[in-house]
């Protein structure tokens, strides 16, 4: 039998190596974290934590904005092979509630501005951040804790999914999906020691945490972490010098491309962009690539860890709207119902299979039994794989509708209609209608309202797409509603309309 992989423990080695080297920057609370520093603090938490019960394999819940303590917390279960589970400060208390009652954790940690919701949950023990986080710190042993003995196997996170139908499903994110999510992205990306990440997205989310400030934690770099979106802030750090490295997803792009100084901000000295969590708008990603900015579309999943793919700097233009191919420690297929790999450009469901998947949702034996297939994770995607390899994102299997016995893929309608001049955001669901089974509804944020003419953006559609696939119906709103990965929230827009 082969030997476990052990975890080894990353901030040890770094604050042995390069103890006064800046591995983590808080802008919240102008915060600058050494790795030696990381280190003393994320072992006085496993410290104390271990005084309070907290033993190998138990779960600690994390419930905060985005902040620097999330890391030391994640670090700090590493070192007594705890489970971290981050907990989306968005959920309402009977959402949490759910959570909290799946994952039974033995610790919750919270900041002051979600006390309401963690008095409201049962938890044995809790430590709220700030004054009493500093002061348990400060008054336990970090001498006490021993050595890193994890595996690659024993799980370190457990991240529940966003729960755009049912109930949320928590993801069990092993020691070696961090580790290989760190290899398949720093390869990919050209992360070093000397790359600085600018973090803007939720730390409760695989994202936050995993692209890229884990990856460069890993490698000895540093991550500044954003407590709150500012488009101002992130175009003047984008700007610095500083940040070698930002990843974002399409709202975010949008939201800064919307900024008053987005057009004379310089962005060139940012060596990598790229964008997951949602299909990037075409007509986006050329606005970006005319101000001389190549962003590269991925894809992941939570389950993934995330990454499963990103397309190559050279062919992010010539192959715009593809994913890229997969990570180079990832395997992918595209199948049909009964599991056989489809020809060339047709459209199946992604499968993937590699050490960065998860190996399984926590307590759910009947997800797992629909989920997996020989260890080949059913991603719910519509895909497709061009000639040269490339890989399509088609659209969420689920989001595919059938009209007059015609496939409609909502996210191919969506993008010719964000090449509209007044379409600001867009999306596309499939409603029941008695004549063709099911027609598109456009659910639209119009850039001006008052001049928005829904005869004439169907008539926009008429020579771009087959008649099949153009809506029937546009409703508009301010708004639409999205999860904490940027995805919309094609169910409750579904339930608005019924």
């Amino acid at each position: 039998m082969a030997r476990p992989v052990p975890a080894f423990d990353w901030i040890g080695h770094h604050a042995d190596l390069s103890p006064d080297a800046v591995a983590l920057i808080d802008d919240g609370r102008a915060l600058t974290l050494t790795y030696a520093q990381l280190e003393d603090q994320s072992r006085r938490l496993a410290a104390w934590m271990a005084a309070n019960g907290v033993e190998a394999g138990d779960r600690v819940a994390f419930l905060a904005g985005n902040t620097t303590d999330t890391f030391e917390a994640l670090f700090a279960c590493a070192k007594l092979t705890a489970i971290l589970v981050p907990l989306n400060w968005r959920l309402a208390v009977p959402e949490l509630e759910f959570i909290v009652n799946d994952c039974r954790p033995q610790l919750l940690i919270f900041e002051d501005q979600f006390a309401v919701a963690a008095n409201q949950l049962d938890v044995a023990v809790k430590l709220q951040l700030g004054d009493e986080y500093a002061a348990a710190k400060a008054a336990a042993r970090p001498g006490a804790v021993g050595e890193v003995t994890a595996t690659h196997d024993d799980a370190w996170a457990i991240l529940y999914t966003s729960g755009t139908t049912g109930h949320p499903k928590g993801a069990i994110c092993t020691h070696g999906m961090f580790f290989w999510n760190a290899i398949n992205i720093g390869h990919a990306v050209g992360l070093t020691s000397k790359s600085t990440n600018l973090n803007v997205l939720p730390t409760f989310h695989s994202g936050g945490l995993n692209l890229y400030t884990t990856p460069c934690l890993h490698l000895g770099g540093r991550s500044i972490n954003m407590a709150d979106f500012d488009p101002g802030k992130v175009l003047t750090y984008l700007e610095s010098g500083e940040v070698t490295h930002f990843f974002g997803v399409p709202a975010i792009y949008q939201f800064l491309a919307e900024h008053p100084g987005w057009e004379t901000a310089d962005l060139s000295l940012v060596e990598s962009w790229a964008c997951g969590g949602a299909p990037m708008p075409v007509a986006l990603l050329q606005r970006y690539a005319d101000r001389g900015v190549v962003i590269r579309q991925g894809m992941g999943l939570t389950e993934t860890s995330p990454t499963v793919f990103l397309t190559d700097e050279a062919h992010a233009i010539s192959k715009v709207g593809s994913v890229g191919k997969p990570a180079l420690h990832t395997e992918i297929r595209v199948v049909d119902d009964d599991g056989n790999d489809v020809a060339v450009d047709s459209v199946g469901e992604l499968w993937v299979r590699g050490p960065n998947v998860t190996p399984g949702y926590w307590e759910r034996p009947e997800a797992n039994e629909e989920s997996f297939t020989e260890g080949w994770l059913h991603t719910g995607d519509a895909a497709r794989i061009d000639i040269d390899g490339y890989v399509y994102i088609v659209d969420r299997w689920k989001d595919m509708y059938i009209s007059g016995g015609e496939n409609v893929y909502p996210a191919e309608v969506e993008q010719v209609l964000f090449h509209h001049p007044n379409v600001l955001d867009v999306a596309v669901i499939g409603i029941a209608d008695d004549r063709w089974g099911e027609v598109g509804v456009a659910v639209v944020v119009p850039r001006d309202p008052g001049v928005f003419d829904d005869e004439e953006l169907l008539a926009f559609c008429e020579e771009k797409l087959a008649r099949y696939k153009i809506p029937k119906q546009v409703r508009t709103l301010g708004e639409l509603p999205r999860n904490a990965a940027g995805k919309v929230l094609k169910r409750s827009l579904r339930e608005d309309l019924e």
